[in-house]
């Protein structure tokens, strides 16, 4: 049953990788803004990496005692900053004068200025 399971995602990960090497690098890479670059650079070293871990478990070699630890590690650090600006590009940016107008027209204006202007308005005419 193991080998199975092992064997079936063996399977998806060649599917994924044939679409990945279906299209250039320098293509893919055209039609990406710099921070989505930077995701797919990132995905592609952290799965690299993964499957050399993979490889040397399969070897019985204990892949912690191996620089793949660590690369992967720093790998990591990287993917949370990229997360982490993609989370604040993603924050709501408050625009002051929508805001403000938005609010105006929810309340309504305040009585004593719509009386002032109606009184105002009525002197002008006199």
């Amino acid at each position: 049953e193991f080998l199975l399971a092992l064997e079936s995602s063996l399977g998806a990960v060649d599917d994924m990788l044939k679409t990945m090497m279906s299209v250039s690098r320098n293509e893919l890479l055209q039609k990406l803004d710099p921070l989505e670059q930077a995701k797919v650079d990132l995905v592609s070293a952290y799965t690299l990496n993964s499957m050399i871990w993979v490889y040397l478990a399969t070897q019985e070699v204990n892949p912690k005692e191996y620089p793949v630890k660590q690369e992967l590690e720093r790998i990591r650090v990287y993917m949370n900053r990229v997360e982490e600006i993609t989370d604040k590009k993603k924050a709501a940016k408050v625009d002051r004068g929508a805001a403000s107008r938005c609010i105006k027209n929810a309340l309504g204006e305040p009585k004593l200025k719509t009386e002032l202007k109606i009184a105002d308005r009525g002197k002008s005419k006199n």
